[in-house]
């Protein structure tokens, strides 16, 4: 029997700086993104102060390796009283996928949400990327919407 897998999740503190951001550059890499060192910074400041209007951030690691993590943000909402939960990046190194890291920092934000008392958590993604679409598709429910940008 295969020995099981411990995945810690915990919140992202300034000492996961240079984790965080190898992290992050995979993440925007994987999306052809590209954010100059003056946002990333920014980010982590706002990941890592005590503005309760800003992102919140977690980390997963597996035998203490940074593996993965996930941005959410409390917003109002104009149909509920209670805020509401956006997960707006969630990242697993490639290495680790297939190894319930997304899941868990998923179930994480829920966690995270219920504590804040939200009703809801939402997030995006693209719709060519087959892989966390795998995972959502089996554990979460499709929305209707669709999501329009201006140009």
């Amino acid at each position: 029997m295969a020995e099981a897998l411990t995945i810690e999740i915990g919140s992202i503190t300034t000492a996961d700086a240079g984790d965080w951001r190898r992290l992050w550059s995979g993440y925007l890499d994987f999306y052809g993104a590209r954010v100059g060192s003056g946002m990333l910074q920014t980010s982590f400041e706002r990941l890592t102060g005590s503005d309760p209007r800003d992102f919140r951030g977690l980390i997963a690691r597996i035998g203490g390796r940074a593996a993965g993590l996930a941005h959410f943000l409390f917003h109002r909402h104009m149909w509920r009283v209670e805020n509401v939960c956006y997960l707006q990046d969630l990242w697993t190194e490639p290495e680790f996928r297939g190894r319930g890291v997304a899941r868990r920092l998923m179930e994480a934000v829920y966690d995270e949400a219920d504590r804040a008392r939200a009703p809801a958590v939402w997030w995006l993604t693209a719709h060519d990327n087959a892989t966390a679409r795998r995972l959502y598709d089996r554990v979460w429910r499709l929305s209707p919407f669709v999501k329009y940008d201006r140009a």
